[in-house]
């Protein structure tokens, strides 16, 4: 495609990686002129802000995750998910470094909001997205999120799931990927596969490649299958209902894991599938790849592949930005921020734009909210 009038690369003297602005420990609060200015008053001014991530214990996870975002964890439990940046109840995230190190998200929304989203909608206050990351070694359920509406029916300030996955890494010989039902399958087909335990041949199913997105609205019944790692971005929501478990038992509790049939056939939307990969619009200018991959309601969603400076995010709006291959700096009004493979950055809206210095090269994930 034809590149944009301004480009995507920066030009400049820049050097090579530096320390932290923080110094050598996350939790200091001497910090260099710019980021300095607002400490004597009520509200630190806001800065890129990276966050610790939550590790989820799940039956059919593994151990990838620990390694792969560089963070030792105290067991040996299987990790199915890291989530980067929370705000659903519970698993609030929480900011790592800097003045406002131990600040949840929660607090920093709820401080004010326009500060973090700009003109974006942010429902009952909260932020509006959840970012994790999910290493399956085993299937996930056969399962299917409510949508708004739907949710709110359940009770106040519940919100559906609308979501998308991109697929990191995959074994091409058992990775599976199921979205959307086969063509042709109705309600009464699927309650049949359900009672005689053969859901899986009812639902669109293929071999993801690593740099597949999928993209899946609320009322996409899904599966993930086993040996992928993904990333993934989806609404601030945490109801799963649960249709079908592959038969297997629990072996913390030698039962089966609950299902929410009913539940779930209520959001069950027969019109969705099959879900294919997303063709993504590539933009390639001064050495940068830019790859438009999802633009809904609820979030936008881009891959961004480069080994020179580069621009990310945008004056007065807010990004997140998550770092899903190589090592640099986010460089913000003369500071520097180091980043590696599995970290994120939340930009908030008043901080707007950074430039990327890669090591080598680099692959981002940016994270928009429409307005």
């Amino acid at each position: 495609m034809i590149c944009v009038a301004d480009g995507n690369r920066v030009t400049g003297p820049y050097e090579r990686p530096i320390a932290s602005p923080w110094g050598s420990d996350p939790g200091v609060q001497t910090l260099c002129p710019v980021l300095g200015k607002g400490l004597g008053m009520a509200r630190p001014r806001l800065y890129p802000l990276r966050f610790e991530p939550i590790f989820t214990t799940n039956l059919w996870g593994g151990r990838r995750l620990p390694q792969f975002l560089n963070r030792p964890v105290p067991h040996q439990e299987p990790i199915g998910e890291a989530w980067l940046l929370s705000d659903v109840d519970g698993r609030l995230s929480v900011v790592a470094e800097g003045p406002l190190a131990g600040q949840t998200l929660r607090q920093l929304m709820a401080d004010d909001p326009v500060r973090i989203v700009g003109k974006a909608p942010a429902p009952q206050g909260r932020f509006p997205l959840l970012l994790k990351f999910l290493d399956a070694q085993q299937e996930l359920s056969v399962q299917v999120h409510p949508n708004d509406e739907q949710a709110a029916a359940l009770g106040p300030g519940l919100l559906g799931k609308t979501e998308a996955w991109v697929v990191l890494e995959a074994d091409p010989h058992t990775s599976r990927l199921y979205a959307g039902f086969a063509p042709g399958i109705t309600p009464a087909d699927f309650r049949a596969a359900l009672h005689t335990k053969t859901t899986p041949q009812t639902l669109h199913s293929f071999t993801p490649q690593p740099g597949d997105c999928v993209f899946l609205e609320a009322g996409t019944v899904h599966a993930i299958g086993r040996n992928l790692l993904l990333f993934e971005v989806q609404q601030t929501s945490d109801i799963t209902y649960r249709l079908y478990d592959w038969d297997r038992v629990d072996a913390k509790t030698g039962q089966p894991r609950p299902l929410h049939i009913e539940e779930g056939l209520k959001c069950a939307d027969f019109q969705k599938g099959p879900c294919v990969p997303v063709g993504p619009a590539v933009e390639i200018c001064d050495g940068v790849r830019r790859e438009g991959l999802v633009a809904c309601r609820y979030f936008t969603l881009e891959r961004l592949t480069a080994q020179v400076p580069f621009r990310i995010g945008a004056a007065n709006q807010c990004r997140v930005v998550v770092s899903i291959h190589g090592q640099g700096e986010l460089e913000w009004h003369g500071n520097r921020f180091p980043f590696r493979t599995g970290e994120v950055f939340l930009l908030p809206a008043e901080v707007g734009a950074c430039i990327v210095l890669p090591t080598g090269e680099v692959t981002l994930m940016e994270c928009g909210l429409p307005e």
